[in-house]
């Protein structure tokens, strides 16, 4: 009697430990080198993603760099069930997701008795830049 699988059982046990190496590693699987596709050469030019124009950042209009990257470490201390929150909550709850002390001294600093209804309102009662939108 043989070993395993057998008939159209066998096939998709074979196809399955075909990829079992390609998904647990992320190699590619091939058995040649010689067929493995070749990385990017130093001497190869660069791609231009946006030709013919500038690419500029990531930073909104009325944001600072500082303030995109501050409102972004609050954000993820602050999950969206967190909402609406006044100030006591969402610093338990910040301090209770393990937050940063930046974090816990930002919404240390937000005004009593108020209730937030997302990170954008918050960030904005503690006096940082907002986007502005353009009309």
């Amino acid at each position: 009697m043989p070993a395993g699988p057998t008939g159209r059982w066998a096939v998709r046990s074979h196809r399955i430990g075909e990829t079992e190496a390609i998904e647990r590693t992320g190699h590619t699987g091939r058995a040649e080198e010689s067929r493995e596709p070749e990385p990017e050469g130093d001497d190869q030019p660069q791609v231009d993603l946006a030709p013919n124009t500038l690419l500029a950042g990531g930073t909104p209009d009325g944001m600072t760099p500082r303030d995109v990257e501050g409102r972004s470490e609050l954000a993820r201390f602050l999950r969206p069930s967190a909402f609406p929150s006044d100030a006591s909550t969402l610093l338990r709850i910040a301090r209770d997701d393990g937050a940063t002390d930046f974090v816990l001294g930002e919404l240390g600093r937000l005004p009593k008795g108020r209730t937030f209804a997302n990170i954008q309102e918050i960030w904005e009662a503690l006096g940082h830049g907002v986007e502005t939108h353009r009309n």
